[in-house]
């Protein structure tokens, strides 16, 4: 099973406190949030978040419990909709390095789970979820007295597979990808109903950088282009137009291409797709690209 699910940080108010490290007295605050896109077959994702640590650079990893833990319906939130795991939490200002949320998850102990459109629910195992965490290596700097906001996009297409051999557990094993809430933008728009006949699982698969010849999602090893996200293209029934949306890009150049194959598409092995149009378009900060195929 595959879905992509983009967690944005729109950060939830976590309860724990802690320390900081750093010579630097001056302070700023950082909040971090989630948000997702839907999952193929999937009615609800949820994972239990229970702490957010964050290093800084040169000095101990900070750990925010969040008490009670946090547990978030991913599929709740799409169409840019966020969760808050971190509210403006004061830090030393600063250089840091990474940032990892710990979950709550046990094999066979359904704290996160999977439930599918049939109303069958499944435990969703996170591998070294609360050992090692969510890691993002990503590094930020907090400004004396401003404001970092970040978004965590989880991929589920690419993140929620069932392994042979396990059932009835699924494994969340997280492709993520951390964004600055000030240098993103949306790109949303409409696909001809001529592009979408009776048969077909509509999908828009966004890659980096222009003139990108679009692939599949791949197996991890794979050294071929990977998408960075994809989102359904939906119905609307009041409008009776098929509609995308693509929240939290960053500020760049991407290929956006068209298929009717997304239902075929498994992120743990090689599918041939057909992709047309493919069409460039420029995110700008703060912006919302229109782009009709």
């Amino acid at each position: 099973m595959r879905t992509m699910i983009s967690i944005a940080v729109a950060v939830l108010a976590v309860a724990g406190c802690g320390g900081g490290d750093g010579s630097n007295a001056d302070s700023g605050t950082l909040s971090i949030a989630i948000t997702d896109a839907a999952v193929d077959g999937a009615s609800r994702v949820v994972v239990t978040f229970s702490a957010v640590e964050i290093k800084p650079a040169g000095g101990t990893a900070v750990v925010y419990d969040l008490s009670p833990a946090k547990s978030i319906d991913l599929l709740a939130l799409s169409g840019g909709a966020t969760a808050m795991l971190l509210d403006a939490k004061v830090l030393p200002a600063g250089q840091y390095q990474w940032v990892r949320l710990v979950v709550e998850s046990q094999q066979n102990v359904p704290t996160s789970y999977i439930e599918l459109a049939s109303g069958a629910q499944h435990p969703l195992f996170v591998p070294s979820g609360e050992e090692s965490g969510l890691k993002l290596n990503r590094g930020f700097t907090i400004a004396a007295g401003g404001r970092t906001d970040f978004t965590i996009d989880f991929d589920l297409r690419k993140s929620v597979i069932a392994p042979r051999g396990q059932a009835p557990n699924y494994l969340l094993k997280p492709v993520l990808r951390i964004v600055d809430n000030l240098r993103v933008g949306t790109v949303s728009g409409v696909v001809p109903a001529n592009l979408i006949p009776t048969v077909c699982t509509p999908f828009i698969y966004v890659f980096s950088g222009a003139n990108v010849i679009p692939d599949d999602l791949d197996p991890a090893a794979s050294p071929d282009v990977d998408p960075l996200v994809s989102v359904r293209v939906e119905l609307d029934s009041a409008s009776g137009a098929f509609k995308f949306k693509i929240p939290f890009l960053e500020v760049g150049t991407y290929t956006l291409a068209f298929t009717c194959d997304g239902a075929m598409d498994t992120p743990d092995g090689e599918e041939t797709l057909s992709f047309s149009p493919t069409v460039n378009v420029t995110v700008n900060a703060n912006q919302t690209t229109t782009l009709n195929f």
